[in-house]
């Protein structure tokens, strides 16, 4: 099975930074898209941003100049969080996309990293 390891929540003061990372493992053959959706306090899940196999990225209106998400390889990337807001105080997740190696189409997730940014 694919599975995803996350690092680099934690608590920071407004205007820190935080680096999140995520690596995919086990039966992956090829990565598609990698990216961070997060929950806010009451509020659905939502994409943060997402970096595709071309390096094409997305990013959210809310974090855009703010957070920059960049591979280190194919199965790699992190998220670099700068200026942070105590509205950005949510459990981000990891999530992954692409090919096994049974040649299947997946799709997973990562546990959940807790991010809190105080005020």
């Amino acid at each position: 099975q694919v599975q995803l390891v996350e690092s680099g929540g934690g608590l920071v003061q407004s205007g820190g930074s935080l680096r999140l990372s995520c690596a995919a493992t086990g039966t992956v053959s090829s990565v598609a898209n990698m990216g961070w959706y997060r929950r806010l306090p009451e509020k659905q899940r939502e994409l943060v941003a997402s970096i595709s196999s071309t390096g094409s990225t997305n990013t959210a209106d809310s974090v855009k100049g703010r957070f920059t998400i960049k591979r280190v390889n194919e199965m790699t990337a992190y998220l670099q969080m700068d200026s942070l807001k105590p509205e950005d105080t949510a459990i981000y997740y990891c999530y992954v996309d692409g090919m096994t190696i049974w040649s299947t189409e997946f799709a997973a997730w990562g546990q959940g990293t807790q991010v809190t940014v105080s005020s």
